[in-house]
C-alpha cells in the first residue's frame, strides 16, 4: 500500500524483480506500474488506484513491444517488465555469441599488457629516482 506516500512519480524500474506482486495500491496521482495493461484488474476510487493480478508480458500476443532475440526466452521481471535470457550455449549482446567466454585468451592478453607496461614504466622512471 503506497497510498499515504507523497510520491510524485515512480520509475518503472522500481518494481523490477517483483514478479510475485499481485496487489498494489498507489496514490490517485499515479498509475499502476507498467500501466493498466500489466494488471488483470485496475480499480480507481477517490483515495487510490488498486492494481490486482499482475499479467505476464511474455504471454501477451496483442503487444509485441518486448521481442526477445533468437536464441533467448522471455521471462517476466515485474509489472510490465520482461527480461530476455539467453539459451545455452549462447551469450553476449542479443544472444549472438555461441560457446563459452575465452578466459585463457583474455587473461593472457591482459597479463602480458600489464607486465609490458610495468617494465616500460620501471625502465623509464628508475633513472629519475634519487640515490641515497
Amino acid at each position: 500500500d503506497l497510498t499515504e506516500n507523497p510520491l510524485a512519480a515512480v520509475p518503472s524500474a522500481s518494481f523490477r524483480g517483483f514478479t510475485r506482486l499481485q496487489s498494489l495500491a498507489v496514490p490517485p496521482a499515479l498509475e499502476c506500474p507498467g500501466g493498466s495493461d500489466a494488471w488483470q484488474d485496475v480499480t480507481v476510487d477517490r483515495s487510490s488506484w488498486l492494481c490486482q493480478g499482475q499479467r505476464s508480458s511474455c504471454n501477451s500476443s496483442e503487444q509485441l513491444a518486448w521481442p526477445c532475440p533468437e536464441n533467448s526466452v522471455c521471462a517476466p521481471d515485474g509489472p510490465g517488465l520482461v527480461q530476455c535470457l539467453c539459451e545455452g550455449p549462447f551469450h553476449g549482446y542479443r544472444c549472438l555469441r555461441e560457446g563459452t567466454f575465452p578466459m585463457l585468451l583474455f587473461g593472457g592478453i591482459l597479463g602480458s599488457a600489464t607486465v609490458s607496461l610495468s617494465l616500460l614504466l620501471w625502465g623509464t622512471q628508475r633513472r629519475k629516482a634519487k640515490s641515497p
